[in-house]
């Protein structure tokens, strides 16, 4: 049997693969591209474009489980993600992974759809809901750091347990080889708590030059992030990186074990191991 990672390219996906190759576990990528490194194999798939969604059964008539990363930057996921998972099920899938955040509730757009979807299908799942990654300071923040030495935010003087792609990876590997899973959902969190303003500081020690936290309003990131995503899709993660500061994601921490996982890697050594992203 086989595992579909969508998103087989991307942050947690590519990680994931390079988990289940280790493992000798049966795995397809489907990319927009539909290639994949060497000696990984890919299908053509793009969420955008349903005459894409039977490739992957066609490549792989084996497919039974899903790890499934919604379309990038859309926010009205609905209608792309209920058509490709009903598909799947027809085909006889019987297991799905599935990526959301930890502020997403069944039905909540962007990502909560895909919840919803799960649930009214009736399937065996298990929904990751990741807090911040801590590898946005190599993508999101990257250019702010490298360029003008300092992170941008609205998420005020909150803390955050960051959690590494590596660890997201991790979880998903396991919710996707375990023997039985059940309808269920796991926050996905680092092992420390951080503000910005610490993050900034403990990156500093690290690059040895000053790293700042510039604090501004929801509006100016919805700006920012306007230049990127859609006005909708801008306002919304604005104004949950705004919730930070009252404390979203920090009380995360204090949840029962058994409704969490909690990953292994700290801010430290994520910029410890990456330092050379930010060097001028």
């Amino acid at each position: 049997m086989t595992i579909l990672v969508t998103g087989g390219n991307g942050k947690t996906g590519s990680i994931l693969c390079k988990l289940l190759h280790s493992a000798n576990v049966p795995f397809l990528i489907a990319s927009r591209s539909g290639k994949a490194p060497e000696p990984f194999k890919a299908v053509t798939f793009n969420w955008l474009d349903p005459t894409t969604y039977e490739n992957p059964f066609q490549a792989d008539p084996n497919i039974d489980k899903i790890y499934i990363v919604g379309p990038d930057n859309v926010f009205e996921q609905l209608p792309y993600v209920r058509p490709f998972l009903e598909l799947a099920v027809s085909k006889g899938v019987k297991r799905f992974v599935a990526l959301t955040s930890t502020q997403s509730q069944p039905g909540d757009r962007p990502t909560g759809v895909i919840h919803q979807v799960l649930l009214d299908l009736n399937v065996e799942f298990t929904v990751l809901k990741p807090t911040w990654f801590i590898d946005n300071f190599a993508t999101m923040f990257y250019t702010s750091i490298r360029e003008n030495n300092e992170i941008v935010t609205t998420s005020g003087n909150g803390k955050v347990p960051f959690i590494a792609a590596q660890d997201i990876a991790e979880a998903a590997f396991k919710a996707l080889t375990a023997d039985k899973t059940l309808q269920e959902e796991f926050l996905i969190l680092g092992p420390e708590l951080h503000s910005y303003d610490e993050a900034a500081h403990i990156l500093s020690t690290v690059l040895g030059r000053t790293i700042t936290h510039r604090h501004i309003s929801v509006e100016e990131k919805t700006q920012i992030l306007s230049h990127f995503l859609s006005l909708e899709y801008a306002a919304y993660l604005a104004d949950i990186e705004h919730k930070i500061a009252a404390g979203s994601e920090e009380k995360f921490l204090e949840e029962a074990d058994n409704k969490k996982f909690v990953g292994k890697r700290t801010l430290l050594q994520f910029f410890q191991d990456n330092r050379n992203l930010w060097i001028k």
